[in-house]
């Protein structure tokens, strides 16, 4: 019998372990290892930033749900990958061996990338784990009782960008409520070639639809933007042409700043030729199996995904909920089929879905393919957007609660949007 070993416990991981259970032959393991003894919902963590949610409210203890679906859960972090003897080392000594693994890891955030990032002096803030939202929570209560500039955004090489928009309007709609908005001069810096990029190209009309959604919230913005450094209250910002040289340069006074880092593969496995690209993110083929080693298989934001087109300044491809439930997925019948001794034929439907709250409104994407061209390309904007995104948090969360492994998106999403499905799944 087999022992399949799952990496990261977020958005990617927990999904994993459920299905991958539900999937499994009588008399395989599945094993869950995370640095945390918890699960929390990433989407939900600009509004704890801004004291719209309480930490805890998004966190889940995982020992109970995990002894419930009978997955043997590990909550130490990883210390060292090894393909070429299937065995992880963790952080407390011990060695654990594997038939297949799974990492799900996430990313790493590069915040020693630029000096006086995030992290590393918190002179600005980070909305990337809900542990980080602690201090940005604490430096928001701090700001609103003395106002001043925000600058806000994703810096050169980061791959998410709709939480950098998503948290610029969340702080907009908050400053509004307490009536001090006409205090604060309000900046949109980002590494994207135009408003709206988002690392997809484009997606619908989503360049005019946020440009003027920036616009009507009097948020000023500079694209193409490569942070050199932050400091105490300034970042200092080079604006590139389109060919690439250098247009101007911006020492953009703040009092409150968020700018979503790059990100790279965990130090795990960071070096690993053949299992990961330099940046540290794991090779894949369509069917989420590494080319070199056919047991270690990739889900989610640790995927190596090649960017949209070349850009002035370096912009990655995020991995949304939707696309990383598919690739859970495709993953798990994969396995399956090869543990039935067949070979992995289910490929993920890599389309994005993403909802965007604004606060009192908010704005809905699909791309599908993610990368263009695109059978369905849309954005739309609602208050259902809102109230459709605090429906998926209680979905969400209670779905971790329970065990449950259905994929959410694959179910609901693509029936709606009339998307294709993935196959049926292999009979157990």
């Amino acid at each position: 019998m087999a022992r399949i070993v799952i990496v990261g416990a977020g958005l990617g991981g927990v999904p994993m372990a459920y299905e991958m259970k539900a999937l499994a032959r009588d008399g395989d393991t599945v094993t869950l290892v995370h640095d945390r003894d918890y699960f929390h919902f990433v989407p939900s963590n600009p509004w704890v930033a801004v004291n719209w949610r309480e930490a805890e409210a998004i966190k889940i203890p995982l020992e109970k749900p995990m002894a419930e679906a009978g997955i043997e859960f590990i909550p130490v972090a990883v210390n060292r990958v090894d393909p070429d003897n299937n065995a992880l080392t963790l952080a407390d000594g011990r060695t654990l061996d594997y038939d297949h693994l799974v990492l799900c890891t996430g990313a790493k955030l590069a915040f020693d990338e630029i000096p006086g990032l995030g992290r590393q002096e918190n002179y600005t803030q980070s909305i990337c784990h809900v542990d980080h939202t602690a201090a940005a929570r604490t430096a928001w209560d701090d700001f609103v009782r003395d106002p001043g500039p925000i600058v806000v955004g994703a810096v050169q090489g980061a791959s998410c960008f709709g939480p950098a928009y998503e948290f610029a309007f969340i702080m907009d709609a908050d400053l509004r409520r307490r009536r001090i908005r006409d205090q604060v001069p309000m900046t949109f810096v980002t590494s994207e070639p135009y408003i709206g990029h988002l690392g997809l190209g484009g997606v619908g009309d989503s360049k005019t639809m946020l440009e003027s959604e920036l616009r009507q919230r009097h948020i000023g913005w500079i694209t193409n933007a490569k942070i050199d450094r932050v400091e105490p209250e300034t970042m200092h910002v080079t604006e590139m042409a389109e060919d690439g040289t250098e247009k101007t340069r911006h020492d953009l006074p703040f009092s409150y700043g968020m700018m979503i880092p790059a990100f790279t593969g965990i130090d795990a496995i960071q070096g690993l030729e053949g299992l990961v690209n330099p940046r540290g993110f794991v090779l894949i083929d369509k069917k989420q199996r590494n080319p070199q080693y056919g047991n270690v298989w990739a889900v989610g934001v640790a995927v190596a995904i090649p960017p949209v087109g070349e850009t002035p300044v370096p912009v990655g491809v995020p991995k949304t909920g939707f696309m990383i439930e598919s690739m859970v997925t495709a993953a798990a019948n994969n396995i399956r089929a090869v543990l039935d001794g067949g070979l992995p034929t289910t490929e993920a439907t890599w389309n994005a879905v993403c909802l965007a709250d604004m606060g009192d409104t908010g704005l809905a994407f699909v791309a599908s393919p993610q990368i263009p061209p695109r059978n369905v390309n849309w954005m739309k904007k609602g208050k259902w957007v809102h109230y459709a995104k605090i429906l998926f948090e209680k979905y969400y969360l209670r779905k971790v609660r329970r065990g449950v492994s259905e994929p959410f998106y694959e179910k609901y999403a693509l029936q709606a949007l009339g998307l294709r499905k993935l196959k049926d799944r292999p009979p157990q």
